[in-house]
């Protein structure tokens, strides 16, 4: 069966088992990688410091003026965010995977907080219908589909 014949519970449930197996051998590297998006979006990895250059780069570069969950230009909302779709603390080897991060408010981010994107999907389409489409257009099914594949 096809992650696109699952339904969304059924997905998540997957990728929390898997990511529960994962998460209790985590490895050195992991912890590394866990630390090098630190370092990779903070100036010595110091929230005090700023951005690097490189992780500015890369918001430019996927992002537009707009928060692609509520739409509104990002200057509106506090500014913007490099946001983890699924949790870096669930999934602290995902922390420096691309497919893993996307640019969204700071109030959007706010308020998804650490919510798995199961969770984070079904609290927008309760609360906020008119922008579930835009979510779920960014689930992170690339994402789910290598952690099924890292299974076989």
């Amino acid at each position: 069966m096809s992650l696109k014949d699952k339904e969304l519970k059924e997905l998540f449930e997957l990728a929390d088992n898997i990511g529960n197996k994962r998460y209790h051998r985590l490895t050195h590297q992991d912890f590394e990688t866990y630390r090098k998006f630190d370092y990779w979006r903070y100036i010595n990895g110091d929230y005090e410091c700023g951005t690097t250059q490189d992780s500015k780069d890369w918001v430019r570069e996927n992002s537009n003026w707009y928060c692609p969950i509520c739409g509104y230009h990002y200057s509106d909302k506090g500014g913007k965010t490099i946001d983890h779709k699924l949790p870096r603390s669930q999934y602290p080897w995902l922390s420096m995977e691309f497919n893993n991060l996307w640019v969204i408010c700071q109030v959007c981010n706010k308020e998804k907080g650490e919510m798995h994107w199961y969770k984070y999907e079904h609290y927008i389409f309760v609360h906020y219908p008119d922008l579930y489409l835009a979510v779920k257009m960014a689930r992170p099914s690339q994402l789910l589909q290598s952690l099924k594949d890292s299974t076989k």
